[in-house]
């Protein structure tokens, strides 16, 4: 999962880029780049760390350029070093890409563009898909390329490029500067479209169009590309467009809860996945005295939760707002010691009463352990725990660092016959959680159940694979495989250094 931001207007783009990073900061916290285009020139400046850190005033006001990319990166294919950090650039034809996503058949790619004497400088997806691009725009013709040229290509790239993505582009398409944002054919990661006077942006969130005071126009569609330049409407031009199964967990854990996907705001998803798991909640006959969030993503669900249930919604952990957040940590350990710094708990609030504590989702399970163990030193007369998510059961394959079953906490308590298409039911999953809470050492453990995640995301218009593993991008066992194995080698590389 990353974030990018592309804009286009009459003026320099570097020092707005540079604002807009730092509101889908959350999105990624390794690396993070800024490309622009002068017409002539595309200069940029790429570094390992925080927006707020990389770029200082002397390298963003270095930064000449109309047209640019910005881009945030949390890697789940290549890692966490300078070589893989985006923006990307490719000389022939001259054309900067930044993009959000995965790429599921990145060593095919490679092999196929070595095949053709292109060999990569780095492990970062988004490489092949720019070399892919760039081959295919120059076969059509070697320069003055055109926006039918650029269509043409596009639709080539993403017929041989697999996977989920939004992806921007920045460069000379009829004889101008020109911004190009494209969304994978299922629409599976976010994008958004934002005007102000005759300016033009493109993001992963809309908190970055309203940070900079961009009126936001819509999302981007599915298999759609837009082509922007200042002043002008966009050509809009269909690439290849499928059925749009957007991702749930967007919603439940990563996107800000101000931000804006297909017309709601996040707040109010996560206000309404409060009440659907309340009412799992209730449906076993369970009381408690308080309802308390595990900071930050869980505060509207535990909001709407507590006034289903009738009890008040208390603030029992105080976060340090200088951690980064733990789920994009690149390591088990580095995760941990985040946790350690990130959390302290009010005594007043748990002790002696009967608690139920809030939270997005339960992945490797290592955080809600250590959780557990500081909520009981602060003597509850009971400990509940309720997940305004189901159960993590497979692997994403689409961009969100979870790629392999062995590190699935959930997994270890499915019953006989492994995990089920379509999630489990209502009564599979009370044994389930019976299990896993008698292992966690709690009261009980509550998930939202899927016919209640159902209710609010239509199974024809999501992708919630990493809950009822149904893909809606296919995948061969070789390409599982390939993202496991670098995910598997990127840890252990992490483990050793």
């Amino acid at each position: 999962m990353c974030g990018f931001i592309g804009m286009v207007d009459e003026a320099p783009v570097a020092g707005r880029i540079s604002t807009g990073l730092q509101t889908v900061q959350h999105r990624g916290q390794d690396s993070c780049g800024i490309y622009t285009f002068t017409g002539s020139r595309f200069p940029g400046h790429r570094g390992v760390g925080l927006v707020k850190d990389v770029f200082t005033r002397p390298i963003v006001e270095g930064l000449g350029g109309n047209v640019g990319l910005g881009h945030v990166r949390y890697p789940t294919i290549g890692k966490n070093v300078l070589a893989d950090a985006q923006p990307f650039f490719e000389r022939r034809p001259g054309v900067l890409m930044a993009h959000n996503g995965n790429l599921t058949n990145y060593e095919k790619l490679k092999q196929r563009l070595a095949d053709r004497s292109i060999h990569l400088l780095s492990n970062c997806d988004v490489e092949p898909m720019l070399c892919t691009f760039a081959e295919e725009l120059m076969g059509r013709r070697r320069r003055n390329h055109t926006a039918d040229d650029v269509v043409s290509a596009l639709r080539t790239t993403l017929q041989v490029c697999e996977g989920a993505f939004t992806a921007a582009m920045v460069l000379e398409v009829d004889g101008e500067p020109t911004l190009v944002a494209f969304r994978d054919p299922h629409g599976i990661r976010p994008g958004v479209l934002g005007r102000r006077g005759a300016a033009w942006i493109v993001a992963s969130e809309s908190v970055a169009a309203d940070a900079l005071g961009f009126e936001l126009v819509g999302d981007l569609e599915p298999g759609q590309a837009l082509f922007l330049r200042a002043g002008r409407e966009p050509i809009v031009r269909d690439i290849e467009v499928r059925t749009s199964t957007p991702c749930v967990f967007e919603s439940i854990y990563f996107s800000r809860p101000d931000s804006i996907a297909d017309g709601d705001t996040v707040y109010e998803k996560r206000l309404q996945l409060g009440r659907h798991l309340a009412r799992c909640w209730m449906a076993k006959g369970l009381e408690a005295d308080r309802v308390i969030a595990v900071p930050d993503t869980s505060r509207p669900a535990a909001i709407a939760f507590a006034e289903e249930v009738g009890v008040p919604c208390r603030e029992g952990f105080i976060k340090n707002r200088y951690s980064g957040r733990t789920f994009i940590m690149g390591t088990q350990e580095g995760r941990e010691s985040a946790l350690r710094l990130k959390l302290n708990l009010i005594r007043a609030e748990f002790e002696g009463q009967r608690v139920v504590i809030i939270d997005d989702s339960i992945v490797r399970g290592s955080t809600i352990r250590r959780l557990m163990d500081l909520v009981w030193a602060q003597g509850p007369r009971s400990v509940h725990v309720a997940i305004h998510a189901p159960p993590v059961l497979n692997p994403c394959y689409y961009g969100i660092d979870m790629s392999t079953e062995a590190e699935l906490a959930a997994r270890r308590y499915l019953p006989p016959g492994g995990s089920p298409e379509g999630g489990l039911d209502v009564m599979a999953q009370r044994e389930f959680e019976a299990a896993w809470a008698a292992d966690l050492g709690v009261d009980s453990l509550t998930f939202l159940s899927m016919p209640r995640m159902n209710k609010m995301y239509p199974p024809e218009r999501r992708c919630a694979a990493c809950f009822d593993g149904i893909y809606p991008l296919g995948l061969s066992a070789e390409q599982r495989q390939s993202i496991v194995n670098d995910r598997l080698c990127d840890r252990n590389e992490s483990t050793v250094a």
